[in-house]
């Protein structure tokens, strides 16, 4: 069953061997009293639309349960418990109890869906969790085709899902009713613009990306390319989606261009592609898997598809942010992002929300966002940029007057002809980072210029890794030495001496930055995971192999 969660969700942990789990929270009543008191109540007298949109999130947004161990990450603790919800309704019926206040007052904006439809409302978007991602697993659960059939009046289009593969027929009357919820849910990501479309006859095919959040806390994806259908005259475009537990973008948005390539011919050409790719196993990192096709008039064909070296970087793309952002602005961005602020994202294309938004929560590993994240914002769902906690959202430009009558929060405009970037700032951004930092990040992202002679999807893979080293360098400066701090005793969890750990730290410039970070929610989960290993199980993954070579190289620097 999709579960609704707008609060808070993580972000899928890249590297997993380098994590470990949360075994309790601490701190976060002082954190969230230190959030709101910096929110400005709208219309207190009055059960206004801000007041409501607080009460929802209230209400059906929770933190992370405490020691609970999800089984698809080793080490990682699940948003909800497996097959339990603690007696307490599941999230997506707390949504549909609240959704009629939460929609009210809003009937001038957008049609209010019809009664059944309120009882199936689905997932939203979350910050996507995997599980380990290994070969020999399906490269997908299943395909769907969303097309925009106009309603019994006439008079707007919905979206309905005309074509699945595989079909599931033997199932239980619970697992229909489950996955009943799941095609709701994927029909409103695929068109998240609602009802207000009309017919076309040119429309530049796109692909985005969406995370469904089940009850049991699991997380699977779902990749859309959006296309004009074969045809004739003016006609309404249709979306192909698959849904996959596994997260790799570039992979995916290949297999499109394969689906895209039949569909122009016959939609009969897509079962037997689709058929041979759920028979083939999932490639393991940098490894290779060939499937074989048949196409009339051209025969048999073999398409490769490969999967990244880097598989913990295998679902971003950093090149898209570079392309809406200067590298200044992108470091604004990022500071922002990691005192957990509020952060909209104004696009036209729902293919840009979707990898802007991952690539700035990768910016920030080895730390997770542990609050809202919706890539694409549904019309439906526009209310949520009022929530006082904080967020990543993705908000199609068409609704831009809606979400600029906010304050306390950063609105980034990621549009080509912009006149400017930011729209709504709360105008110390720029100033959040230490100086000197912020020059060694600024010319550790110049690098990656150099790869520009690159086929795109090395280049992609190097500005990757140029990129995510570049924001890893900066946290193994500003916090790398935390495990020293960690003291421990022979029996119970360790205990983080964080006036000791700050108080370390030389430059007045970083230490008043540190200062405002660990107040975060990401950096107290951080810290709760240290605190649970015991000294002789320190993790060896990529952040902690690059503490040990900076730590190296500073002492080598020292005798010199």
């Amino acid at each position: 069953m999709c579960s609704l969660n707008l609060l808070v969700s993580s972000t899928e942990r890249h590297n997993s061997e380098d994590e470990g789990g949360f075994d309790r929270r601490r701190g976060l009543a002082s954190f969230s009293s230190a959030r709101e008191s910096s929110r400005k109540v709208i219309d207190e007298d009055g059960p206004s639309e801000g007041r409501r949109v607080q009460e929802l999130l209230k209400k059906f947004g929770e933190q992370p349960k405490e020691n609970l161990t999800t089984s698809d990450v080793p080490g990682k603790r699940s948003a909800t418990p497996p097959n339990e919800d603690d007696g307490r309704p599941g999230a997506l019926k707390r949504f549909s109890a609240l959704w009629p206040s939460f929609r009210k007052g809003r009937k001038d904006k957008v049609k209010d869906p019809e009664p059944e439809a309120e009882q199936n409302l689905p997932v939203v978007d979350n910050v996507s969790m995997q599980p380990r991602r290994v070969s020999g697993q399906y490269f997908f659960e299943y395909l769907v085709v969303v097309s925009l059939k106009k309603n019994k009046d006439g008079s707007s289009y919905e979206p309905q899902i005309t074509y699945q593969f595989p079909k599931r027929d033997v199932m239980a009357k619970y697992q229909k009713e489950d996955e009943e919820k799941t095609l709701k849910a994927i029909s409103l990501f695929c068109f998240p613009e609602g009802i207000n479309w009309a017919p076309l006859t040119e429309y530049h095919s796109e692909t985005f990306s969406f995370v469904l959040t089940e009850i049991d806390g699991s997380r699977r994806n779902g990749y859309c390319r959006r296309l004009l259908p074969k045809g004739k005259g003016a006609r309404p475009p249709e979306a192909y989606c698959i849904i996959s537990s596994l997260a790799c973008f570039g992979l995916f948005s290949k297999i499109f261009d394969e689906v895209e390539k039949r569909r122009q011919i016959s939609m009969a050409l897509i079962y037997p592609f689709m058929q041979k790719l759920r028979e083939a196993s999932f490639p393991a990192p940098g490894q290779t898997v060939e499937i074989k096709s048949f196409i009339p008039e051209s025969g048999t064909e073999i398409i490769h598809l490969t999967r990244p070296l880097d598989s913990w970087l295998e679902h971003v793309n950093f090149c898209t942010l570079f392309d809406c952002l200067t590298d200044e602005e992108v470091l604004q961005v990022f500071a922002a992002a990691v005192l957990e602020r509020r952060i909209i994202f104004i696009a036209e294309e729902l293919g840009t929300l979707s990898q802007v938004l991952h690539a700035v929560a990768a910016l920030l590993y080895p730390f997770t966002w542990q609050h809202t994240f919706i890539s694409i914002v549904p019309e439906i769902l526009i209310d949520v940029v009022m929530a006082p906690t904080p967020y990543l959202l993705g908000v199609q430009k068409r609704l831009l007057d809606q979400v600029t009558d906010q304050n306390d929060l950063l609105v980034v405009d990621l549009s080509k002809n912009k006149e400017k970037t930011f729209l709504v700032t709360i105008g110390d951004e720029d100033s959040i980072l230490p100086p000197k930092l912020q020059a060694e990040i600024l010319d550790a992202i110049g690098q990656r210029k150099k790869v520009s002679n690159l086929e795109e999807v090395k280049k992609v893979e190097e500005v990757n890794r140029v990129v995510s080293e570049a924001f890893l360098h900066f946290f193994v400066r500003t916090v790398g030495h935390y495990a020293s701090y960690v003291k421990y005793s022979k029996e119970g969890p360790g205990e983080f001496e964080k006036r000791r750990f700050y108080k370390a730290i030389e430059s007045k410039t970083t230490r008043h930055f540190v200062k405002k970070f660990i107040q975060t929610q990401m950096f107290d989960l951080f810290i709760q995971e240290a605190e649970q290993q015991q000294p002789l199980g320190q993790p060896q993954g990529i952040f902690h192999r690059k503490i040990a070579e900076y730590q190296k190289k500073s002492e080598k620097s020292k005798k010199h």
